[in-house]
């Protein structure tokens, strides 16, 4: 029988679930990024602190999805995202665009870089990991 760590392990390396988890994260970011609707779903009272939130839980998805990649490559596409949220909320009438939005996607992107338990490279797997060890 696996141990809760072993099936942890695994829930962690299915890449699959993550990537879709990736791909709702970011139309869920996008949709509510740009609607008009106020919807009852729980927030911060300061707009920074979602946004901070948002792309911390973006860059720990990604993380998760590929864990072979590095953040060179996948932490610009992230801000960039940002960036394009607030330059499609520039041409909306009831939203603005700001700078401190992209920092506070910036800062959640740092965050989400930190080293987090569980969040191993692919590469340092070993046979303690095999559901097979001995």
């Amino acid at each position: 029988m696996a141990t809760l760590r072993h099936q942890l392990i695994i829930l962690l390396n299915f890449r699959p679930l993550w990537r879709f988890a990736l791909l709702l994260s970011v139309i869920a970011i996008g949709f509510l990024a740009t609607t008009s609707n106020s919807y009852p779903i729980p927030s911060a009272p300061s707009d920074k602190v979602n946004h901070l939130i948002a792309f911390f839980e973006l860059t720990i998805v990604t993380r998760l999805a590929w864990p072979e990649l590095r953040a060179i490559w996948y932490a610009p596409v992230l801000l960039a995202f940002g960036l394009a949220i607030e330059g499609v909320q520039a041409n909306l009438p009831y939203r603005d665009f700001s700078m401190a939005d992209v920092a506070a996607d910036g800062v959640g992107i740092v965050i989400g870089l930190l080293p987090w338990p569980g969040l191993r490279k692919a590469d340092k797997r070993d046979l303690r990991d095999s559901p097979k060890s001995v």
